[in-house]
């Protein structure tokens, strides 16, 4: 007996046919570079859809993954639509509980490409957390690299995210909250505005004030990450805090006095040529 995913993917294979969008089941699976014969007993109820003859219908025909495990939505994806979607991997362990998959700078060019190779997850490190709030939902973590996110985030930290899925992008995204922003070329950490429904884009801020916000559209958007919390690799104690304050306040006091002593000066020097 079929699952009711594979009637919805035999459903969509059918409107292919029936609009002429595919010659032939034959065809069909060539271009998904899959079995002609294993295609068939799907289509006769024999065996079931596998996820990754899911992903690559997604990705060729734009097969809506909504309405293939939902039942809700349009059978696929729409230009806009398509152009904002890829299917999420995500690495379990032997219980079938998800990891917290974490990708660091190096892999963070080859993570915001066109497609993902499943392959390249298995050579990322994947970690679990004891809080509950990890446990459910999909999570990743990412490197924070450079000093535009500073002083909230430093460079070698590294920031713990929840999934937030492309159907809430314009109602859940919240403004001035801090998300990584995977785009087709870049991952990027950013506090961010929404401006998806007025603007269709999404303004981007640096807490470090010499980097000027920019906008990104929502169709070069293919990920958001809500950051839920940070790793930070070195802690300072309290005491080497209250010395580093101690000394800027120092260097401040000197800076006032400084200018204080030149204003004296000025004045001396304007009383002066009054006088003559």
């Amino acid at each position: 007996m079929n699952s009711i995913i594979t009637d919805r993917f035999i459903n969509c294979h059918n409107k292919l046919r029936e609009d002429g969008k595919v010659r032939s089941s034959r065809m069909f699976a060539i271009t998904l570079d899959y079995l002609p014969q294993s295609l068939s007993e799907i289509l006769k109820g024999r065996r079931d859809v596998t996820i990754e003859l899911l992903r690559k219908a997604v990705e060729e025909y734009s097969f809506n993954p909504v309405y293939l495990f939902t039942g809700e939505g349009t059978m696929f994806l729409s230009g806009e639509e398509n152009k904002s979607f890829r299917m999420l991997t995500v690495v379990t362990d032997r219980d079938n509980d998800e990891r917290i998959v974490h990708v660091p700078v190096p892999a963070q060019a080859g993570y915001a490409g066109e497609q993902l190779d499943p392959i390249f997850f298995e050579e990322l490190p994947t970690y679990t957390l004891p809080d509950y709030k990890y446990k459910t939902g999909t999570h990743r973590s990412f490197d924070v690299s450079g000093d535009s996110m500073e002083p909230t985030l430093f460079e070698g930290d590294k920031v713990v995210c929840s999934f937030l899925e492309p159907s809430y992008w314009e109602t859940s995204l919240k403004d001035n909250y801090v998300y990584v922003i995977v785009t087709r070329g870049d991952v990027v950490v950013k506090r961010t505005f929404n401006h998806i429904r007025t603007g269709r884009c999404l303004e981007l801020h640096s807490d470090n004030e010499f980097y000027q916000p920019f906008n990104v559209p929502i169709g070069d958007v293919r990920e958001i990450w809500y950051v839920r919390a940070k790793i930070s690799p070195f802690l300072p104690a309290p005491a080497s805090l209250q010395n580093l304050m101690r000394t800027e306040m120092q260097e401040l006091t000197k800076v006032i006095q400084q200018q204080s002593k030149l204003i004296e000066n000025l004045y001396e020097t304007i009383e002066k040529l009054a006088n003559k």
